[in-house]
């Protein structure tokens, strides 16, 4: 698998033509394809560093090819979308996206979208990131975070909010997505509620671990887990 290496898989001819200059002018190669029946064998045989994937796609759609191929593989995949209000399903654990980019949008930004999620994944692959990630440490039994040789306890919300952004680095989840994991029934709450109980791990957090910054607000977006030294 090449690093520069992008599979397109987009069902407008034009947007997938400018996609494709623009990361060439960025040193990127891609393949391009535009029916969704033909990804997941495009995924195979190309093997790309990263799927740039449309949502809605002849044949098959971008969720269901997500889906697929999270079954065997976690490249990256970044969902393409025009429908805002799938947004959250996108970032959702059961579809396993990586990001997403609302159209329209700019062919720059993707471009550097892109480059960051794959300098991140190589950053991962040679501990650089997960080095500091690893050493914190979350105990379901005891409901306790632990970092090196400091602990903390936390509520049980607490720790399923933490946990949920925990096992995914980088990935953005947003305020509706996050509440869904931490109330399996019909509560009806506001997006504060989420901005409280982040405010309460962060100074938690903060309290074993100074010198980290773990959660990350997103504008607009919502939040992620990565350690960066604060």
């Amino acid at each position: 698998m090449s690093n520069k290496h992008i599979l397109i898989v987009e069902d407008e001819p034009k947007l997938a033509n400018i996609l494709g200059k623009y990361l060439a002018q960025a040193e990127f190669t891609s393949h391009v394809v535009m029916d969704g029946a033909d990804a997941e064998p495009a995924f195979k045989s190309e093997c790309p560093a990263l799927i740039l994937l449309d949502l809605m796609l002849p044949s098959v759609d971008g969720i269901e090819i997500c889906k697929r191929i999270r079954t065997y593989s976690n490249v990256p995949i970044v969902m393409m979308t025009a429908k805002v209000e799938e947004v959250d399903r996108l970032l959702g654990l059961e579809i396993g996206a990586d990001d997403y980019i609302c159209k329209p949008y700019s062919p720059k930004e993707v471009v550097a979208r892109v480059k960051a999620i794959l300098r991140r994944v190589a950053l991962n692959e040679k501990g650089q990131v997960l080095d500091v990630e690893s050493k914190l440490k979350l105990d379901e039994e005891t409901l306790f975070a632990s970092f090196l040789n400091e602990s903390v306890s936390l509520t049980h919300v607490e720790f399923l909010l933490l946990k949920a952004m925990y096992g995914h680095p980088g990935r953005i989840y947003s305020r509706d997505t996050l509440m869904d994991h931490i109330y399996d029934d019909s509560h009806i709450v506001s997006d504060r509620t989420i901005d409280s109980h982040i405010k309460k791990i962060r100074k938690k957090l903060h309290s074993i671990a100074s010198e980290q910054e773990f959660i990350h607000s997103i504008y607009g977006a919502g939040y992620k887990f990565e350690a960066q030294s604060g």
